[in-house]
């Protein structure tokens, strides 16, 4: 941690700081330290519950989002993107006219043989819509008509530490801030009791490691850095009194530390030190918050079922997205699931079918329950992962069984809510589906369109850090207006 002691205090003999370290007896804010690397420079910029924008840029059609990231890769050709001639030449050699050349991974980039795999699931068309949907997706073909499915995503990553965090943070290099954080850097929060960004990862699922950096505030204020819910009692680390304090214990030390604060900005300011103390009183007030929001008790029966038999399971996917429902209604501006597992490079027919049968229920549940409560509207939900899945098999082709290596050159997601255009289907893969043949979009554009549907301006959402302004797109994205309602 980049911490350096200020204002020493000749009455306690110590620093604010050291007495800090010394008096929190462990009761952290969201992981203690964890939250309080960034350096001093940049505490300064927001107010607590206020964001760094003086207004919306534009008239916002969200006010929220709830990102389901599917980490690992699903394979858009098995689930959103319906390619029957792949069928046609099952078995057949990918031809070199429609690789052009492109870098394949290490895992299959020295395979002699790059055979064509057709789906082996069925696709129908589905609503008024009649958008293409697979089998393996029975509830969210039910909801053709409320979703927008981008069929033309593309990434610049190939493996999936870079390209995770490049859909999360904008960047393929580790240290910049998250989607989640620019957001509650722009926009604050709308609930003072609650975090502007909650993390939930599913429970006890094997896949490619999730690391907190992907819900980083990197060089953005700490404060801003994803709050992750876990399973159990205590869903957030460090929250809870250690024995032997109560609240009202708890109470008279943040008071106390405010009036040594107060004294303190008397002589000089320190950022850090307002950080720290605003998230001691943060953390006091979700004592009560974030017990009442687990809380499902109040759900009603129909709403339980809606969800699927895993949502009396904490930490489940059906768990988490009813808590994101909840959080949600609260004021939460961005709530990120995580799901990983979606890594198929063997066994895809029973790994997919797995997958899908683990998420495709609460999935669609989020966007019904969303949009019977009438907060789909000003709720954009994003099901995304960070690349898709080749259209040739990795290894040998034995058969049904075969597996499916990364593909960056086009995948698949679908948006719903918040502006975003309902039953409608963007962009075009060619035959092979292997590259894109109509109306790219790149994960700089998603990014732009979030943020557009937010009421920001992409371009002008910036935090000058080392000697330039840097943004969430970096340099590049165009905001996909083809999808806006």
């Amino acid at each position: 941690m980049n911490l350096q002691c200020t204002g020493f205090d000749p009455l306690w003999g110590m620093s604010r700081r050291q007495f800090l370290h010394g008096f929190g007896m462990g009761m952290g804010a969201f992981g203690l330290s964890d939250l309080l690397g960034s350096e001093a420079s940049a505490a300064d910029h927001v107010p607590q519950f206020g964001g760094s924008l003086a207004g919306m840029h534009h008239a916002a059609k969200a006010k929220r989002v709830i990102f389901l990231f599917q980490s690992g890769g699903p394979s858009q050709i098995d689930l959103l993107d319906y390619k029957p001639y792949l069928n046609e030449v099952h078995g057949q050699q990918l031809p070199d006219s429609v690789r052009k050349g492109q870098r394949l991974t290490g895992m299959s980039g020295n395979q002699s043989s790059l055979p064509l795999v057709g789906s082996p699931f069925k696709f129908a068309q589905h609503g008024q819509s009649g958008q293409w949907l697979s089998e393996l997706l029975p509830n969210t073909s039910g909801l053709a008509d409320d979703i927008c499915i981008v069929k033309s995503m593309y990434t610049e990553a190939i493996n999936h530490g870079p390209g995770v965090t490049f859909i999360q943070t904008g960047s393929q290099f580790p240290g910049r801030p998250s989607m989640g954080a620019w957001l509650s850097y722009g926009l604050g929060t709308a609930n003072q009791n609650l975090p502007s960004f909650v993390v939930m990862v599913t429970k006890n699922k094997g896949g490619q490691p999730l690391v907190s950096r992907l819900w980083g505030s990197g060089f953005l204020p700490a404060r801003h850095q994803g709050v992750r819910f876990r399973a159990g009692k205590d869903p957030v680390l460090y929250l809870n009194n250690p024995d032997g304090i109560d609240s009202a214990s708890r109470k008279r030390m943040l008071d106390a530390l405010g009036k040594l604060h107060d004294q303190q900005l008397k002589h000089q300011s320190d950022p850090q030190l307002e950080t720290r103390i605003a998230q001691y009183e943060l953390a006091f007030k979700m004592q009560s918050s974030v017990p009442e929001v687990i809380d499902f008790a109040g759900e009603s029966k129909e709403t339980l079922a809606l969800y699927g038999p895993d949502v009396d399971k904490p930490g489940s996917y059906a768990a988490n997205c009813l808590l994101a429902r909840r959080l949600a209604e609260r004021g939460v501006r961005f709530i990120q699931l995580y799901h990983p597992g979606w890594d198929q490079h063997g066994g895809l027919p029973g790994g997919l079918r797995n997958q899908c049968r683990e998420t495709d229920q609460a999935s669609a549940a989020l966007v019904k329950d969303l949009k019977q409560r009438g907060m789909l509207e000003d709720t954009l939900v994003v099901w995304a992962g960070e690349f898709g899945r080749t259209n040739y098999c990795q290894g040998r082709l034995a058969g049904n069984q075969f597996g499916r290596d990364h593909h960056p050159r086009c995948y698949s997601i679908w948006m719903a809510g918040g502006g975003v255009k309902p039953g409608f289907s963007y962009g075009k893969t060619d035959d092979h589906g292997y590259n894109i043949a109509e109306d790219r979009v790149h994960v700089h554009d998603l990014q732009a369109t979030i943020l557009h549907l937010l009421g920001i301006d992409h371009e002008r959402l910036t935090y000058r850090h080392q000697g330039r302004r840097y943004r969430l797109t970096d340099v590049h994205g165009e905001v996909v207006r083809p999808i806006l309602a």
